[in-house]
C-alpha cells in the first residue's frame, strides 16, 4: 500500500499535526465579512473542534478562532494533507468500488491547484464555490469513499460527510446537498453567517458536486455563444476575424472567454483586475496577450482590427476603464458582456473602478458599506458606457453572471421601457435557450479515469462518428447545432482545452448523450479505453438547474421562479442509475437566486451500466425539454413531439395555443 493510500484511509491523523504557514505563492480567498456576534464566533469554533478528540480542543480552539478573526471563515489549514491534490489514475485510490474511487478522483480534480481558484480554502471557481467547508470534511470523506462498499450510500450536508447508510447497489452511492436553506433564510448575508457558524456552503454549480472540469467547461457553451452572438450581428459570409468581443474576469469559469473567442475566430479583450488570475490563463495556453497599459491596449486592439486578426488579449485592470476607452478612441465593439462573479457582488466577485486590488480587499472588509458603494458606483459607470457603445451598435448580453439584475440594483440605466424587463437580453434568451436547451442540447461531459491521454483521444473519436451518424439522420431545425458541435469535439485536442483530469465536454442532445456513452462503454468492455469512463454534466443545462435569470430566463408562462423541474431531475436521477447526485441552492447567479442539481455516473463496460445509462440520461434531458415545451417554447415543443415518436413509453402533456385577441378583448 503507498504512502498515499494510507493517509486516505487514516482520515483524520491519530496525531495533531504540525500548524502549517500559508503557502507563499497561494492565492487567498478574499477574507469574509465579520458578521457574528461575539457568541455565535464561540459557536463557531465549538462547532469545528467537533471533529477532533477533546485532547486537542485547547490548542485548535485558539487557532481557529484566529482563523476566524484572520479568513472570516475556519479553514482548518493544519489539516491540508501533505500529498499532492490532482486527477491520479482510479487504480491509484484505495477503495472497495470502483465508483467511490471515481468519485474520489474527480473530488481531488476540483481541489488540483492547476483548476481551484483558491485551492488552500477548498474553493474551485467563483470565488465562493467550495467543495468543502474545512479540510477535515475532506479528510472524513475520502476515508468513507475508500470504505465504502456497494450496498452503502454516503450523505453529503453542505461539506459535512453526515455517514455511510445502508443502501443498495441499485442506489446513488453518494448524495450531496450543498446550501439548502428554508426559504426565508437564503439572503446573501445569511450565507455570510451559517457558512462562518460552519453549518452550510456555496457549492456553486459543480464545485460542490465534484464535477468540474477546469474552464473547458464552459469553453464550450461560451463559444458556441460568441459564434452566434456574431452571427447575430454580421452578415451571412461575413467573418468575425477583426471583430471584437469585449468582456471581464478571467479567475474560475471566466477563464474561458478568451479561448472561446478564439475558436469563435474574432479579438477577444478581456479584463482582470487580480494579476495572479490573468497571468494563470496565460501560463496555461488560454489567453494569448498579456497588457497592463490601457494605451498599449488601445493600439494593440486596433492593430490587431486593421490585420483581423483572431487574437485574445487580456488587460490587468478594469473593465470599466475598458469601456470608457475604448469609446473615446472611437473602437467599435461588436459584441459585449461581462463575467465576473457579480453572484457575489459585496466580497470579491466585483472590483470597483478606481481602487486597485488591494485597496479593494482592505475595503470589503474594513468597511464593507463603503466598498458596497463603490461596487454600485462603478456599476453605474459600467453601465452608462456600454449603453453608448449599444447606442452605435454593440451587441450586449447578459452572461448569467447577475450583471443586469446587480446594476438594476445599483440604479444603473439598464431597464427597458416598460420597466419590467432589462433592456439587453440573457444570452439564454437570446442564444443557449432557443437554440440550445429548448432542443435538448447542452453541456455533456466525460472523465477518462485512466488519467491517459491516449484514452481521452479514443473517446472523443467515438463521439465524433457518433454525432456525424446522427446528423446525417437529423432534421433541419438541429442541423446548426449538430455541425457546431461536429466541428467541436474534432478540434477539442488540438485546441488543449485539458487542465487537470482528462475531460472532455460536448453539447449533446438526449440522443447524442445517450449514444456516445453507450459506445464508450463498448469501448470499455472490450478493452479500447482501458479504465472507467465518469459522465456528467454542468448544471447549466437543459434541465437541471431553474434559474430566472440564466438557464430558465426564456421561460414566459410565469414559472421561471418556480424549481419543480430541478428538484424532479435530481430524484429522477437517483433511481434511474446514477452514480452520484447533487441539489445546490445558489449558483452562478447568485445565493438565494437558483436551484440547481446535477449528477455523476460511472460506465464500467458492464451491461447493467448500459442499462443504467439509457434510463437516466433520456429522462436527465427529457424532463426539461417537457417543461420548456409547456411553458409553449416552439422549439422545445417540436423536439419533444419527435421523441414522443421514437419512444412510446414517453407521453407528455402538451400546451394548447391562445390566440392573442381572444384575451385582448377580456382586460
Amino acid at each position: 500500500m503507498t504512502e498515499f493510500q494510507q493517509q486516505i484511509l487514516q482520515g483524520i491523523p491519530e496525531q495533531l499535526p504540525a500548524k502549517k504557514p500559508y503557502p507563499k505563492n497561494g492565492n487567498p480567498a478574499p477574507k469574509r465579512k465579520d458578521i457574528l456576534s461575539k457568541e455565535e464566533k464561540k459557536l463557531a469554533v465549538k462547532n469545528a473542534l467537533r471533529y477532533f478528540p477533546e485532547a486537542w480542543h485547547k490548542e485548535l480552539a485558539s487557532e481557529f478562532a484566529e482563523e476566524l478573526k484572520t479568513y472570516g471563515r475556519i479553514y482548518m489549514h493544519r489539516f491540508k494533507p501533505d500529498y499532492e491534490i490532482y486527477a491520479r489514475p482510479i487504480s491509484e485510490y484505495p477503495a472497495k468500488t470502483h465508483q467511490a474511487a471515481a468519485i474520489m478522483l474527480m473530488i481531488q480534480n476540483n481541489l488540483d491547484p492547476a483548476v481551484a481558484q483558491h485551492p488552500e480554502e477548498l474553493i474551485t471557481y467563483g470565488g465562493n464555490g467550495a467543495v468543502f467547508q474545512n479540510w477535515a470534511q475532506y479528510l472524513l470523506t475520502m476515508k468513507y469513499l475508500a470504505e465504502m462498499t456497494e450496498e452503502q450510500t454516503l450523505n453529503m450536508y453542505s461539506g459535512h460527510p453526515m455517514g455511510l447508510f445502508p443502501s443498495s447497489k441499485e442506489a446513488p452511492r453518494v448524495v450531496v446537498t450543498n446550501g439548502m436553506m428554508i426559504p426565508n433564510y437564503s439572503k446573501p448575508d445569511d450565507w455570510e453567517r451559517f457558512n462562518a457558524l460552519g453549518v452550510t456552503q456555496y457549492g456553486q454549480m459543480t464545485a460542490g458536486s465534484y464535477m468540474y472540469i477546469g474552464p473547458q467547461g464552459i469553453v464550450h457553451g461560451t463559444a458556441i455563444t460568441v459564434m452566434n452572438a456574431f452571427r447575430k450581428v454580421l452578415q451571412k459570409n461575413e467573418s468575425p476575424e477583426g471583430k471584437i468581443f469585449l468582456t471581464a474576469g478571467l479567475g474560475g469559469m471566466s477563464g474561458a472567454q478568451p479561448k472561446a473567442g478564439n475558436i469563435a475566430g474574432g479579438i477577444t479583450v478581456c479584463a482582470e483586475v487580480n494579476p495572479e488570475a490573468a497571468k494563470k490563463r496565460h501560463d496555461q495556453g488560454w489567453v494569448d496577450e498579456l497588457l497592463v497599459d490601457l494605451d498599449l491596449l488601445v493600439v494593440r486592439t486596433k492593430e490587431a482590427v486593421e490585420n483581423k486578426e483572431v487574437v485574445s488579449l487580456a488587460y490587468i485592470g478594469n473593465v470599466v476603464d475598458v469601456w470608457e476607452r475604448f469609446y473615446e478612441a472611437n473602437i467599435f465593439v461588436h459584441l459585449g458582456s461581462d463575467q465576473t462573479s457579480l453572484h457575489n457582488p459585496w466580497a470579491g466577485g466585483y472590483y470597483p473602478v478606481g481602487l486597485s486590488f488591494e485597496e479593494s480587499n482592505i475595503l470589503m472588509v474594513e468597511n464593507p458599506e463603503a466598498f458596497k458603494e463603490k461596487v454600485q458606483e462603478s456599476l453605474r459607470r459600467q453601465i452608462s458606457a456600454i449603453n453608448k457603445h449599444a447606442a452605435k451598435g454593440t451587441y450586449f448580453f447578459d452572461y448569467g453572471n447577475a450583471f443586469l439584475l446587480e446594476v438594476s440594483r445599483a440604479g444603473g440605466e439598464v431597464m427597458a421601457e416598460n420597466n419590467i424587463d432589462f433592456r439587453y437580453p440573457s444570452y439564454v434568451q437570446d442564444i443557449l435557450g432557443p437554440m440550445c436547451f429548448d432542443y435538448g442540447f447542452g453541456p455533456f461531459r466525460w472523465v477518462c479515469t485512466s488519467g491517459d491521454p491516449k484514452d481521452l483521444q479514443k473517446t472523443d473519436a467515438i463521439a465524433f462518428e457518433v454525432m456525424k451518424k446522427i446528423k446525417s439522420e437529423a432534421p433541419e431545425e438541429i442541423q446548426q447545432q449538430m455541425q457546431d458541435n461536429i466541428k467541436w469535439i474534432s478540434e477539442a485536442e488540438q485546441n488543449k482545452l485539458v487542465v487537470g483530469s482528462q475531460a472532455r465536454i460536448l453539447y449533446a442532445d438526449a440522443e447524442g448523450r445517450s449514444k456516445i456513452a453507450d459506445a464508450f462503454n463498448t469501448a470499455i468492455a472490450k478493452g479500447e479505453i482501458s479504465a472507467p469512463v465518469v459522465l456528467g454534466r454542468d448544471h447549466h443545462d437543459v434541465s437541471g438547474t431553474d434559474s430566472p435569470f440564466r438557464e430558465t430566463s426564456n421561460i414566459y408562462d410565469g414559472s421561471k421562479f418556480t424549481a419543480d423541474m430541478a428538484i424532479q431531475n435530481v430524484i429522477g436521477d437517483s433511481f434511474r442509475g446514477a452514480t452520484w447526485v447533487s441539489i445546490h441552492n445558489g449558483g452562478g447567479v447568485g445565493w438565494g437566486e437558483v436551484i440547481n442539481g446535477g449528477f455523476g455516473m460511472v460506465l464500467d463496460g458492464s451491461e447493467e451500466a448500459s442499462n443504467r445509462l439509457k434510463k437516466m440520461l433520456f429522462f436527465d434531458v427529457n424532463n426539461g425539454i417537457s417543461r420548456r415545451s409547456w411553458a409553449r417554447n416552439k422549439e422545445a415543443r417540436f423536439a419533444i413531439e419527435r421523441e414522443m415518436e421514437r419512444s412510446p413509453n414517453l407521453r407528455v402533456t402538451l400546451p394548447y395555443l391562445v390566440e392573442s385577441n381572444i384575451l385582448d378583448q377580456l382586460f
